[in-house]
């Protein structure tokens, strides 16, 4: 390339007169360019996600937090004996705890479940179901 031609190529800015190292130069500076631009998003994307887990572990902290007056309630199982006349409803409705069920037919449910048996089952005299009930107690 002549003197005058890379004086001309220089003003214009032309790249079908560039030399093939002035080519590799420009290839060169695009790639060093694409390079930190694609570190900037990856540190860009790592810096959210640790503010995104830091605001999650600060907010999760905050709702998991119980007050003074907790008092927790343990769940256990007892055997009742069935004496003539009982009935399935009659010994649930006797036993049944509203704030940890939401109505007779849930506790029955559980009850049943528990027994392997039916809620129209017919209970004998002398049998013994096991039903379920909370204390605030640690046994």
């Amino acid at each position: 390339m002549s003197e005058a031609m890379a004086i001309a190529a220089s003003l214009y800015n032309n790249p079908r007169y560039y030399s093939e190292s002035e080519i590799r130069r420009r290839n060169n500076k695009i790639r060093r360019q694409q390079i930190v631009r694609r570190q900037y998003i990856t540190i860009s994307a790592l810096a959210f996600i640790a503010m995104f887990l830091i605001m999650f572990n600060i907010f999760s902290f905050k709702v998991s937090a119980q007050s003074d007056s907790f008092v927790p309630e343990y769940k256990y199982y007892k055997s009742v004996m069935i004496h003539s006349g009982d009935s399935l409803w009659s010994i649930a409705n006797s036993e049944f705890n509203a704030e940890h069920y939401k109505d007779l037919n849930a506790y029955i449910s559980e009850i049943c479940m528990i027994n392997s048996i039916d809620s129209d089952s017919i209970l004998h005299a002398g049998e013994s179901i096991v039903i379920p009930y909370y204390s605030r107690d640690y046994k």
